[in-house]
């Protein structure tokens, strides 16, 4: 009886530096750049495919990340996004069949550079306010729905969590702890909806060596990068995922 794997090499070849890139984005450093690992792997496999093998390695990773930072989030900010975040994942479980991955791909990329546009054209001042609740709450439910579909929702939520200004460590922090509860909701509906199934799973268990490096990688990173530094990383990160959701959207 042969155990069921992805065999394909290639696979492995854009895998591999995906996984590294969203244990580098999960420690908090470049945290845009872990909305890249989907479409990465989507040029060997199919959207669902990447998403449920990416399950276990998330997990990993949300465990690492909160034993690395575990001093350091904001609760209070936590206690309104977790709920708000749930929202979205609702949604995304209830529509996960009638949406194409490739439209929700759009839309994220679309909506990351029009944020990037705006910060650079209209600069905060350093006395400005922050966002609103209500703009909290939808980008936050976003995030929750992208995370769904494809595992892409740093970017909604930076949106809202860059302009409160938080230090590297709380920002790390706080989305680490997000994204644990985010991640680990989707555990019921993705089984529901078939794609955890035995190759995927197995698949995943080749990778979870990887998840460690990645993360390991960030939390020094971010334990070391001056805020202005590490903001001018997360922007980049946001780019080129704004980009990459985009063209892969449209083509």
């Amino acid at each position: 009886m042969t155990f069921p794997l992805i065999t394909d090499p290639f696979f492995y070849a854009v895998t591999i530096p995906a996984v590294l890139l969203l244990g580098i984005s999960k420690s908090g450093f470049g945290a845009g750049f872990g909305s890249l690992a989907v479409p990465m792997m989507a040029l060997a496999v199919t959207v669902p495919e990447a998403a449920a093998i990416l399950m276990p390695v998330l997990f990993l990773m949300d465990v690492l990340g909160m034993a690395a930072f575990r001093k350091d989030f904001d609760l209070a900010l936590l206690k309104f996004l977790i709920p708000c975040g749930l929202v979205g994942i609702a949604i995304g479980a209830l529509l996960f069949k009638v949406l194409n991955p490739h439209t929700v791909a759009a839309l994220v990329g679309g909506f990351t550079l029009l944020f990037l546009a705006q910060r650079l054209l209209f600069p905060p001042k350093p006395d400005s306010a922050p966002p609103p609740r209500w703009l909290g709450a939808m980008l936050t439910a976003t995030s929750g729905f992208t995370s769904f579909i494809a595992h892409a929702g740093g970017p909604p939520i930076n949106a809202y969590v860059i302009p409160l200004k938080l230090t590297p460590l709380k920002f790390t922090a706080t989305m680490a702890f997000f994204f644990f509860v985010v991640n680990l909701s989707k555990w019921i509906p993705y089984g529901m909806l078939g794609l955890l199934d035995m190759r995927n799973m197995a698949t995943s268990l080749v990778l979870l060596p990887i998840a460690p490096v990645g993360v390991w990688i960030g939390v020094r990173l971010a334990r070391r990068i001056s805020q202005q530094l590490f903001y001018r990383f997360l922007y980049a990160g946001m780019f080129l995922t704004g980009v990459k959701l985009l063209w892969d959207g449209l083509a």
